[in-house]
């Protein structure tokens, strides 16, 4: 066996996400205008899709009692809410965000905003995710703001401060994602967006990877959105993004 593919066979008998099928890796994003749209896109997924994002969107368009209804459903959501803001702040907010029945939600990482979620989210299962580097961002974008980090470099750090925080994962590109896992170890959770399938338009992410690029580098789930959403039959794209990530090495 290779040293890749033995890496590879740790990640797979190891990661949080080891366990399931190759259809619950995958994270349809409902970025679309209106909770209308979202519930026409989750009928014409139906049973292929099973988790869903709702980001910041649809959130102040009825999004969260969309999350309600989808948790209600049987479906997994993942409320991509980026929260930043004092402790109590975030504690309070988490404390209600929890009572939804939402499985995953993104803070912005820094330590001690995310040791407020944690504490906010009590003994459910929520699980809290931080906020690496948005895959919009690259290296150009961090010397804009000042940052004297490489990309690899803030993304280590961000990893080093909030997993000491007690973050449950990361959010984090399919670029850093092996970087990521060798910091965190196999314990944390690591959900990458900004994938797009091999032909596909990267629209204005930075730094995509393939599904299988991804799942190679050691994430647990995929974010997909514009690829099935815009897509002619967005449930045959869902499965070949399925079959993707089945396939992955």
């Amino acid at each position: 066996m290779t040293a890749s593919a033995a890496r590879q066979t740790e990640i797979e008998m190891t990661s949080p996400a080891s366990s399931i099928s190759p259809s619950e890796r995958l994270i349809v994003a409902l970025d679309v205008p209106t909770v209308d749209e979202a519930r026409a896109m989750v009928t014409r997924l139906g049973s292929t899709v099973s988790f869903y994002k709702i980001g910041m969107e649809l959130q102040f368009v009825g999004g969260l009692e969309l999350a309600r209804e989808l948790v209600g459903e049987g479906k997994r959501v993942f409320l991509d809410a980026k929260l930043y803001d004092i402790g109590r702040t975030v504690e309070a907010a988490v404390r209600n965000i929890a009572k939804l029945g939402v499985h995953f939600l993104t803070i912005h990482g820094n330590a001690p905003t995310i040791a407020a979620a944690c504490v906010g989210r009590g003994d459910t299962d929520l699980k809290i995710l931080a906020v690496t580097l948005l895959t919009s961002l690259d290296q150009s974008d961090l010397k804009d703001m000042g940052i004297d980090l490489s990309v690899e470099e803030y993304v280590a750090r961000a990893v080093q401060k909030s997993g000491g925080a007690g973050c449950d994962g990361f959010i984090a590109s399919g670029k850093e994602a092996a970087h990521v896992r060798a910091l965190a170890g196999q314990d944390k959770i690591i959900v990458t967006p900004g994938v797009r399938s091999s032909g596909t338009a990267a629209h204005d992410q930075k730094r995509v990877t393939t599904p299988g690029d991804a799942i190679g580098a050691g994430s647990d789930y995929l974010v997909v959105g514009r690829q099935i959403l815009g897509a002619q039959d967005p449930e045959a794209e869902a499965k070949r993004v399925i079959q993707e990530i089945a396939s992955a090495k």
